[in-house]
């Protein structure tokens, strides 16, 4: 198990054009990592199963939190092969999951920059955006946590990019979460006519 300390900034595209270029100048670049990925939003954590199209490889991935409960989130994951993605999504499902789950693309593109690990991401939900992660040995120190951060918000400031605060992040996946499960209703009713 890890502990993943992860911030997230949402922008326009003009930001992320120039967020990218500066990236492939001064950082790092990671390359091309698209994603497949349905997660279920439980009620203090998240479960995901992840098809890294770009890389050809699978996984499962539980997080002990939920966006917008902290920077800090608990990380257990192990691979799977692609083959078993619907599989696994099928067992979730079956075990009650279902209702929680949503299910999204992400066009992604990894960097780092002074030791800062980011995505910038496009989706259909959250647009364009970014992670700035730094992932922490599970033993890991408030003090060694709090040092991550403080080098997130760094990187970030850095890079002039302003980081959604908690309560952005709460009340932007809450807006999520309910505009999803009206989408999921009405599509129940048109099924049942």
């Amino acid at each position: 198990m890890a502990v993943e300390i992860e911030m997230r900034a949402r922008f326009a595209k003009d930001v992320r054009d120039q967020l990218v270029a500066r990236l492939r100048t001064d950082g790092e670049d990671l390359g091309q990592d698209d994603k497949h990925i349905y997660f279920y939003v439980l009620p203090d954590q998240l479960l995901k199963v992840t098809d890294n199209t770009t890389a050809g490889t699978a996984k499962i991935t539980l997080k002990g939190s939920k966006i917008g409960r902290g920077a800090a989130f608990t990380e257990t994951e192990f691979p799977i092969s692609r083959n078993d993605v619907p599989a696994a999504v099928k067992v979730f499902n079956a075990l009650g999951f279902e209702p929680t789950m949503h299910e999204a693309v992400n066009f992604r593109h990894n960097f780092r920059f002074d030791g800062v690990e980011i995505a910038v991401k496009w989706s259909e939900a959250w647009g364009h955006h970014a992670e700035f992660e730094v992932l922490l040995t599970d033993g890991a120190s408030d003090a060694d946590r709090t040092e991550a951060e403080a080098a997130i918000t760094d990187v970030a400031a850095s890079l002039g990019v302003s980081l959604m605060t908690e309560q952005e992040l709460a009340d932007f996946t809450a807006a999520f979460e309910t505009a999803e499960q009206a989408r999921k209703e009405r599509k129940r009713a048109t099924q049942i006519r």
